[in-house]
């Protein structure tokens, strides 16, 4: 929360420290909109910005999308940085995901045999959604840290570091997105259009949560900086927990299924999402190559995909919610911290 105030003594600073809030230097017209003052009058006036947790999410919220633009201006210096003084620039942002797939392709389709057909597709499917999501919970953790000079200088909601590492990614899957349609179009393999507001629905909520786990770690990690290193651990052992590597409908389903426990894979938010991904963009729930069927995906209709994104884009509101109260209930000593 922004409040106009004039200059605090010593020991008047001494107990915000010690109710957990912090004075920042604040001339923004975004901080002064916030709270109903004038653009022009906040440049002139000489104010102090008060970070206490008992700003309510609602204003933190608002806070948010007053600084709209400065979210933009973040991912954008994101995105020149990552390739400053590189010659091929964002081609690397396709390069990169080209490679990591043709790995896969050699390792299992060549060396291991797998001869489910077009596996190239039903592969980069998954790892589309899961490489924006886990880029942007990766950066977003540990951005707060990174970037201690701003955060102690300078009054911003500090939550857009988070949702600009978020951002990143999401343009990074744009043009990751380019080398998917360059695949299809050589494999001569097409989407199921109907499919498209799926996995439209599907990108929006991984979005979300990802925006909501990346503001909650970015907390975490200022006061317990092995958060970042635990995130990487973890995120390896969950990216084998979705189904990108391996069909779901032969492999968990036919296991899981006659013992009624598919719903312990489905706690996994991130399965049904890339479900959704693979059965819009791969296309075919059950496939037939060389007199053998394969069975790919669920045999569901559009609603089942729909019903459990809502599911997950509802627990990810949620917990965007909680991470916005969280992360506002421990900024007032992040100075002190970093």
């Amino acid at each position: 929360m922004a409040l106009d105030v004039p200059a605090q003594p010593s020991d008047a600073g001494r107990r915000l420290k010690e109710a957990g809030e912090e004075q920042v230097p604040d001339r923004s017209p975004m901080a002064a909109q916030a709270f109903g003052a004038d653009a022009r009058a906040a440049r002139r006036a000489t104010g102090t910005r008060i970070v206490t947790p008992t700003t309510s999410v609602r204003k933190r919220l608002k806070e948010i999308w007053l600084s709209r633009e400065l979210l933009v201006y973040l991912v954008r210096t994101e995105i020149k940085v990552k390739y400053k003084n590189s010659v091929l620039g964002l081609v690397w942002s396709m390069v990169a995901p080209a490679m990591t797939l043709a790995i896969y392709f050699v390792v299992f389709q060549i060396v291991l045999g797998n001869k489910q057909p077009n596996f190239v597709i039903f592969l980069f499917a998954g790892l589309l959604l899961w490489n924006l999501f886990q880029l942007g919970v990766l950066t977003g953790t540990g951005v707060v840290v990174n970037n201690a000079g701003i955060v102690k200088k300078v009054s911003f909601p500090r939550e857009i570091l988070s949702l600009a590492a978020v951002g990143s990614a999401c343009v990074f899957f744009f043009f990751q997105a380019i080398v998917l349609v360059i695949f299809l179009i050589a494999l001569h393999s097409s989407p199921d259009w109907s499919y498209l507001p799926v996995l439209l629905f599907a990108l929006v909520t991984g979005i979300v949560l990802a925006s909501a786990i990346a503001v909650l770690l970015s907390a975490i990690n200022v006061y317990l900086r092995d958060t970042q290193h635990l995130i990487e651990v973890i995120l390896t052992a969950w990216f084998w927990a979705c189904p990108i590597v391996y069909a779901y409908q032969s492999n968990i389903a036919a296991k899981l299924g006659p013992r009624s426990l598919t719903w312990v894979y489905f706690l996994n938010p991130m399965v049904p999402l890339v479900l959704s991904f693979q059965r819009c963009i791969y296309a075919h729930p059950t496939t037939y190559a060389h007199g053998v069927t394969y069975d790919v995906l669920p045999t569901k209709g559009m609603l089942w995909y729909v019903g459990l994104d809502a599911a997950v884009l509802g627990i990810a509101v949620a917990l965007f919610l909680i991470a916005l109260a969280v992360f506002g209930r421990l900024e007032g000593n992040f100075a002190e911290e970093l």
